[in-house]
């Protein structure tokens, strides 16, 4: 079986946000997000991620940009030109195009996927965690 986290990091503060990421006992922080350096993300810009994951969790931190959705789709969601279940089709569209589940699920075992949205409900770390499970079956996903 595959254990996949997901995490998001906004309405919390870094304290819990680390905490549970440190409780979760997951191996690598894995940055699915788009732009990982805004000054908007305060404690969860890229640099701060990968120096905060090792110092207090003891955590590998990645960018793997091929799991996040364009800047066009990003957008077009975000502006509301197109709702969510548009946005979730388009995105599982890229996403078999990209070919993601030939990553090796060795890759994301006891991974944490990481994007902003504070649930997964309407984020995309859900879709693909999703995604992964349909393609490679027996996927544990756990949110956090």
């Amino acid at each position: 079986m595959v254990q996949i986290f997901t995490i998001g990091f906004t309405k919390t503060s870094a304290e819990h946000f680390f905490g549970r990421l440190k409780d979760s006992q997951s191996r690598k922080l894995v940055d699915v997000r788009l732009n990982n350096v805004s000054q908007l993300a305060g404690f969860a810009k890229r640099d701060d991620l990968r120096f905060f994951t090792k110092s207090l969790c003891n955590m590998e931190y990645s960018h793997v940009p091929k799991l996040a959705p364009t800047k066009s789709m990003l957008d077009a969601y975000k502006s509301k030109k197109v709702d969510w279940a548009t946005y979730e089709r388009q995105f599982l569209d890229l996403m078999i195009s990209r070919q993601i589940e030939k990553i090796k699920p060795a890759e994301l075992d006891g991974c944490c996927l990481l994007c902003s949205e504070d649930t997964p409900h309407f984020c995309h770390r859900r879709v693909v965690a999703e995604y992964l499970n349909r393609e490679w079956g027996n996927v544990e996903i756990i949110h956090l």
